[in-house]
């Protein structure tokens, strides 16, 4: 007589919890992603608030800040910490996850996942607080960050602008990263180079043909929606080759 013993089988985890344990990979210091960019957030919001006081105490008038406070950017100062996220994103984590048999694919579309969350959540928080700004006049004290230039639109406006800011600091600065690991100080070097002559190039290019008044004719008929529409396209670009460039990249740490 023999006894058949079950041999039971284990079922591969999907494709999409691959992704999600990426992403919890990157989350496991939350504060990377969600404290610490509302922490400086929170910090340069008091220190906007108090410089519209000395500026409506300096003019004597209760709202004489608002003008001024216009062009000021203070909302985007967590995108300076946020590209640098992104960078380590891929330069960090990246050996780390390949050595517990993360692939490739499943890496970049766990942290593609992460950066378009994060955009996403981030965006509708901040087009809320302007929002809240535009209606109590800006604190009641005439301050503007939330709705400096480029971010006085409607919510859904603002959704957009905000979200392809974010993307773009994060998929940008991934795509940079990219670079680095495949090919090194000399993938840097080239790439910085090309950047610059492009640039260069494009600012000569629009200066010798005399079409600077036409170029920002288009520009204004765009209109902010509309350029960081533009942008979005750019942001796609980015993620498209930061994804090929990852394939052939062999980390050496």
């Amino acid at each position: 007589m023999t006894t058949t013993v079950a041999t039971p089988t284990l079922t591969p985890p999907s494709e999409f919890s691959r992704i999600l344990h990426v992403m919890r990979l990157h989350l496991v210091n939350r504060q990377v992603y969600i404290g610490i960019p509302w922490l400086i957030l929170g910090g340069v919001f008091v220190l906007s608030l108090i410089i519209a006081l000395l500026i409506n105490y300096a003019t004597g008038d209760p709202t004489g800040s608002k003008l001024g406070m216009q062009y000021s950017w203070a909302v985007i100062s967590p995108l300076w910490y946020l590209a640098a996220v992104a960078v380590l994103a891929i330069s960090q984590s990246f050996p780390f996850a390949l050595g517990f048999g993360v692939t490739r694919r499943d890496f970049y579309l766990g942290t593609s996942l992460l950066f378009v969350t994060s955009s996403v959540v981030n965006a509708i928080a901040l087009a809320t607080l302007a929002l809240i700004e535009e209606s109590t006049d800006g604190w009641g004290i005439g301050a503007k960050m939330f709705t400096s230039l480029f971010f006085d639109g409607t919510w859904i406006a603002n959704f957009f602008v905000y979200s392809v800011v974010q993307l773009g600091i994060f998929f940008i600065g991934a795509c940079i990263a990219t670079v680095y690991m495949r090919w090194r100080v000399m993938g840097m070097l080239v790439f910085w180079f090309g950047f610059a002559l492009v640039l260069v190039g494009t600012i000569a290019l629009i200066t010798l043909t005399d079409n600077w008044g036409p170029v920002g004719g288009w520009l204004v008929a765009q209109g902010t929606v509309g350029i960081f529409a533009w942008l979005l396209l750019l942001v796609a670009l980015a993620a498209f080759f930061g994804y090929f460039i990852l394939r052939r990249a062999t980390p050496k740490n």
